[in-house]
């Protein structure tokens, strides 16, 4: 029998999932060979006690899902951080319910900032397209230090420093709430360009895991190849 999963905003009565979240944030990236920066029990659970992180869990309280709200340059960006669901709740539809609720509560509480994320599947890709995510490169996004010290923990640190933190093996997408496609337009550009977005992340764990010499392009970007390989 299928299970009833609650998504809601966390709160201080949620601290006692933060461990099982943190682990499975670890162990979840070690799987994949990519990874979310690492965070620590109690910096999520200060975020549950500052109400900006949505939890999932099912009726007899087992752990289903989690997600964090950031803020950086003063504000004036929000990252929708760690999306994590519990292995055997995945394919659910949950991860699409927690995103949905996450990015709700970040226009409730900084309505005016640029909402961004960054991601290494398709599938997350394809829920911010949903929203109203569209791809951007690195330098749209946040340059505060305090943002990609955070990525120090990260394995794929070194690929981030080596492109001068112009790309790396995530993908960047951006929701601007004062000049944004609907929601209805990416998601309609997404399923257009999902096999172009598969066979682009790829070919971007092949290159990134090689050398190669930098180049310099100082024209307007023009294709989706700019979103994924702009150095």
């Amino acid at each position: 029998m299928e299970q009833h999963i609650i998504v809601r905003v966390a709160h201080s009565g949620d601290i006692h999932y933060a461990d099982t979240i943190t682990n499975e944030m670890e162990s979840s990236a070690k799987a994949r060979g990519t990874g979310i920066a690492k965070r620590s029990p109690q910096y999520i659970a200060d975020k549950m006690k500052e109400g900006k992180a949505v939890i999932a869990y099912t009726a007899d309280a087992t752990w289903v899902g989690f997600c964090y709200i950031e803020t950086w340059s003063h504000g004036s960006y929000v990252a929708n951080s760690g999306l994590i669901v519990a292995p055997e709740f995945r394919k659910s539809g949950v991860a699409k319910n927690i995103k949905k609720r996450i990015f709700e509560l970040s226009r409730e509480k900084y309505p005016d900032s640029k909402i961004f994320g960054l991601t290494t599947g398709l599938a997350v890709m394809k829920i911010n397209s949903e929203l109203g995510y569209e791809p951007v490169t690195y330098s749209e996004l946040t340059q505060d230090e305090a943002f990609w010290a955070g990525c120090k923990s990260c394995v794929n640190y070194d690929i981030l420093m080596a492109k001068e933190r112009k790309n790396c093996m995530c993908t960047a997408m951006l929701f601007d709430p004062a000049d944004h496609y609907e929601p209805t337009e990416t998601k309609e550009q997404f399923e257009k360009d999902s096999k172009v977005y598969e066979r682009l992340l790829r070919l971007k764990q092949r290159i990134f895991g090689k050398k190669e010499k930098e180049t310099i392009g100082a024209s307007r970007p023009k294709s989706l190849m700019h979103y994924f390989f702009n150095f």
